[in-house]
């Protein structure tokens, strides 16, 4: 079978064949492991497959070091496809066992601290856009990184082998030149020293890619015609592994891909999840309504604090435009969405040296939904409003709510256990709730009224008081003129210190709660 596929090659795709005559040579040329990244798309599946190939070609003494197939799980992938790559990466696993090659495969995923979820849920992250996409480095890089560097730390350097190619976009194939050393097969990694990049398929066109995955069969037993099926019905490129933040920009969103994450809100319009529910698969129509609510609530005034993580303010300049003798305030948003038009009539404006004294004259809390409907005029006399922070807490309980009603009623086909948010992730968010103020410890309710059961919570996490004693708390720091979530801060900062013999770090969070922006205007 390997000579018959051998002579297929050679008599049919040179580049494969010399591709494949390349990492047997690059293989046995250093004692260096393999790290090769697969996503599930066509690119990396012709890399895994000619890595298979080639290694199977190779005498058992030839095969001296591990090859470590990772593949990354953000943990909000798309459904069907993260099943896909599940079963890949378990036949690859199987019958490299069977035949004695040294392949293992992986699955990378975000701590849960570092989850989408925690990261919106717990910590009120407004959802990435094309301005702010942030998921790229805590869901993908990062983790992927994370295992890269755990293998340099044993073996001191690794090669990462990748499906990556000279024509997949201009941008791409600068980045790769800027990173190559003319006469060298590897180029250095940009971010992660004693690892190199080899890029077994730089010079494959896409028909190349297709012409090789639909003529030679794949070694573990997949199904490559469906593959181009996959393709042809989304109409959309793949989700790369990315590994390098140097092209995390070239590579792109993976909105618009069918190996993106379901909950996408980086593009307008999600083709990946309307693909899959205009090819049958209507039982994902939830997901799509979902993250469409999503992505409609991000730049809502009403759902966003008006500082801040750190407490920093900041201002951003208003347009006024005069139409039919009216004023009106234009709300710029980013890329191709629609302005906002608001009647001008319906904003207070205040001087920015009398703002603290407005906001508290008039009992405002800068951290609770609503939007103030507030203008403020700056030295130079123009109009600017109060730039937006994260997700309100009252905002984040509702998206909770509904990510929960979503999961409960979804009919998966395959899967009726299917998750879209893990236990883990939801003691994480429970906790990020708590350090931030959320006396009520409104979680474990929030979960059992949705669901219908309770999970097994912390004792530790329990909140440290009742609503009577809350409702005293906040009545005393009214009386007493202070700012009450600065009061919760200051509170459950002392108690994760507590205990401790050593509290190194207390007073710098101390410092940090008392210098807020909000709290000196």
């Amino acid at each position: 079978m390997i000579n018959s596929i051998s002579n297929l090659l050679k008599n049919d795709f040179p580049k494969a064949s010399e591709s494949k005559e390349h990492i047997k040579e690059v293989y046995k040329s250093d004692p260096r492991p393999w790290v090769v990244g697969y996503s599930g798309g066509k690119d990396s599946t012709v890399v895994i497959q000619l890595v298979f190939d080639a290694l199977s070609e190779l005498s058992p003494e030839e095969l001296h070091k591990k090859v470590y197939v990772i593949s990354s799980d953000t943990l909000v992938e798309t459904p069907l496809i993260i099943q896909s790559i599940n079963t890949t990466l378990r036949r690859i696993q199987t019958k490299a066992l069977e035949i004695g090659l040294p392949i293992e495969t992986h699955k990378v995923k975000p701590a849960p601290d570092q989850s989408f979820w925690s990261k919106i849920i717990g910590k009120g992250y407004p959802s990435p856009n094309q301005k702010f996409r942030w998921c790229t480095d805590r869901l993908k890089i990062d983790p992927a990184n994370q295992f890269i560097l755990d293998k340099v730390s044993k073996f001191g350097e690794v090669i990462m082998v990748l499906g990556v190619r000279d024509n997949e976009s201009a941008t791409r194939a600068n980045v790769m030149k800027s990173h190559s050393v003319e006469g060298k097969t590897l180029m250095k990694h940009s971010t992660l020293s004693n690892a190199y990049v080899y890029a077994p398929i730089r010079s494959f066109e896409t028909d190349d890619v297709w012409d090789y995955l639909l003529s030679v069969p794949s070694p573990w037993g997949d199904d490559n015609h469906a593959l181009n099926k996959l393709y042809q019905d989304s109409s959309s490129g793949e989700c790369p592994l990315v590994v390098d933040k140097s092209v995390k920009e070239s590579a792109g969103s993976c909105g618009n891909s069918r190996f993106g994450c379901w909950v996408c809100t980086v593009v307008n319009e999600d083709k990946a999840l309307n693909g899959f529910i205009e090819s049958g698969e209507d039982w994902m129509r939830p997901l799509l309504e979902f993250r469409n609510w999503l992505a409609g609530i991000r730049d809502d005034r009403n759902r966003r604090m008006k500082y801040r993580m750190n407490g920093q303010m900041y201002f951003n300049e208003v347009r006024i435009e005069e139409i039919d003798d009216k004023k009106y305030v234009i709300i710029p948003k980013k890329g191709s969405r629609r302005k906002d038009l608001i009647n001008l009539e319906e904003y207070a404006i205040v001087e920015k040296g009398n703002l603290k004294q407005y906001i508290k004259e008039n009992n405002i809390d800068l951290g609770a939904s609503g939007d103030l409907k507030l203008l403020v005029r700056n030295e130079e006399g123009k109009l600017e409003q109060l730039g937006l922070g994260p997700f309100t807490l009252e905002t984040r309980q509702e998206i909770l709510e509904k990510l929960l009603i979503t999961q409960r009623d979804l009919k998966h086909p395959d899967d009726p256990n299917f998750e879209l948010i893990r236990e883990d992730e939801l003691r994480v968010i429970r906790r990020f709730w708590l350090e931030a103020g959320e006396f009520e410890d409104n979680l474990p309710e929030i979960f059992k009224n949705v669901m219908g059961y309770e999970l097994d919570w912390e004792f530790d996490d329990r909140p440290l008081f009742d609503n009577e004693q809350i409702s005293d708390l906040e009545l005393l720091a009214q009386e007493k003129n202070i700012d009450f979530k600065l009061l919760k801060k200051l509170i459950l900062t002392e108690k994760k210190y507590s205990g401790y013999k050593v509290r190194r770090g207390l007073m710098n969070e101390l410092d940090k709660a008392l210098t807020q922006d909000y709290l000196h205007l």
